[in-house]
């Protein structure tokens, strides 16, 4: 027992190694994970207290559990059975297919993450790139049932619209958005995934994928956690409102009803007088395609160009961006036609539609196409027109809509004339098509 035992050095430093892991994994670990849970329990419990919609224990899980729960789900099971039989493969390689989407799918929340930095730059994003007004806002949370689920829809302008919402929700609740492909870069994707967002794949066809996407959508749903979701599936690429489609909130709707939970879908409208992103969608809309050349780089690209002007005192911003909060909608109030998916979609299509901000901008460009030419008539119909769009200081806002769009040799001026420059005509388009379908004085703008 006394006997000495030589070792060589390689082997000595990979004992110890392994029982030093072997203690951090037994004993340092846990003790360490069990004193942040604790912390970050406090800190939720504190949040809560402010937030009009408290973040929901579902929400707070730990992402290995959600994603066991997902693949175990017994639809899910069932899913994979019928995957296996149809592609001729082992139920096992169906279940590991089955896994490797849910670990596509799931987030991994994190409060700290969401509330500490991810409120701190939107708000720091969006004051530096725009004047941000909240036009009109029709619902308070706190007065809606708390075990109902609440759903953000919105209309998709911009990447920057989940920036945007982001921060003026802010005091609301921590919204859990449906992503695209676009943003599942490294290390672009794991930080949108602690900020609660959830991956999708909005064009796959595949009936597995289709049936855990569906099935999380639905056990968020079931447990309440606060949604955002843009009906559309896509950016705008002429400008106006599109077609709504139906998955994501069929999904909401089958959850909604499988936990006897109301559902309140809250309306959401968003518009700018720039978006970052124009000329690239008019390109994508000219091609009809929508695979863009460009796509969250654009804003990036914005943001450091927003820095290095701001270093050198020279920065303004790119004019209003504004968001209206509708009066919302709930499920339990709907009669069983109207919570027919499509027929849903569209009466939510139909709030926001209502409810998209008036800009200066656009209302320039609406004026301008619609023929009115002269400088002096442009203001004077502006001018009638912003009073019943509550544009604030409708001169000094007409001066700057018009600098802009002549800044980017949209419109060009001479005498008291202003013309549209035929090279440029999309975008005033594009602009002008955000309110086409709101009847703004229709008198006031005849040629």
């Amino acid at each position: 027992m006394g006997s000495t035992v030589e070792l060589p050095l390689w082997l000595f430093v990979l004992i110890v190694l392994f029982a030093a892991v072997t203690f951090a994994s037994h004993f340092l670990f846990p003790s360490v994970r069990w004193f942040f849970r604790r912390r970050m329990e406090r800190a939720v419990k504190r949040l809560n207290a402010r937030l009009e919609r408290p973040i929901q224990p579902f929400k707070l899980l730990r992402r290995h559990d959600m994603i066991q729960r997902l693949v175990y789900d017994p639809e899910v099971t069932q899913a994979i059975v019928e995957h296996a039989e149809a592609m001729g493969v082992r139920e096992d390689v169906a279940f590991e297919r089955a896994r490797r989407y849910a670990r596509e799918i799931v987030p991994s929340f994190s409060a700290w993450a969401y509330f500490g930095f991810a409120i701190r730059a939107a708000r720091w994003l969006s004051t530096s790139l725009y004047d941000v007004r909240m036009v009109h806002q029709d619902v308070r949370l706190s007065d809606i049932d708390p075990q109902a689920t609440v759903v953000f829809v919105m209309n998709h302008r911009s990447n920057m619209d989940y920036v945007l919402v982001t921060y003026l929700a802010a005091e609301r609740s921590a919204l859990s958005y449906a992503v695209g492909e676009w943003a599942r870069v490294w290390p672009l994707s794991r930080l949108i995934r602690t900020m609660g967002a959830y991956f999708i794949r909005r064009k796959s066809r595949n009936d597995l994928y289709r049936k855990v996407l569906a099935r999380y959508v639905q056990q968020a749903t079931a447990a309440g956690v606060t949604q955002a979701v843009f009906p559309e599936g896509g950016l705008s690429l002429d400008g106006s409102l599109g077609a709504p489609k139906v998955g994501i909130l069929k999904y909401i709707l089958e959850g909604a009803g499988a936990a006897d939970r109301d559902v309140v879908f809250v309306p959401v409208a968003l518009n700018y007088d720039r978006v970052l992103e124009d000329t690239i969608l008019i390109a994508a809309n000219r091609s009809g395609s929508r695979r863009f050349r460009a796509r969250i780089s654009v804003v990036f690209k914005a943001v450091l160009r927003q820095l290095w002007l701001r270093l050198r005192g020279r920065a303004t911003r790119f004019g209003s961006a504004a968001v209206s909060f509708g009066a919302p909608m709930l499920l339990d109030e709907l009669s069983e036609e109207a919570r027919d998916p499509d027929l849903l979609s569209g009466l939510i299509m139909g709030r926001i539609a209502d409810a998209v901000p008036v800009l200066p901008v656009p209302l320039v460009a609406r004026l301008v196409l619609n023929g009115v030419t002269s400088r002096a008539a442009l203001k004077d119909t502006f001018s009638r027109c912003a009073g019943a769009s509550s544009i604030e200081e409708p001169e000094a806002a007409f001066d700057k809509a018009l600098e802009r769009l002549q800044k980017r040799q949209i419109l060009t001026r001479s005498c008291d004339c202003v013309t549209i420059n035929p090279d440029r005509e999309a975008l005033l388009t594009f602009y002008a098509n955000s309110i086409k379908h709101l009847p703004i004085d229709h008198a006031a703008i005849a040629k």
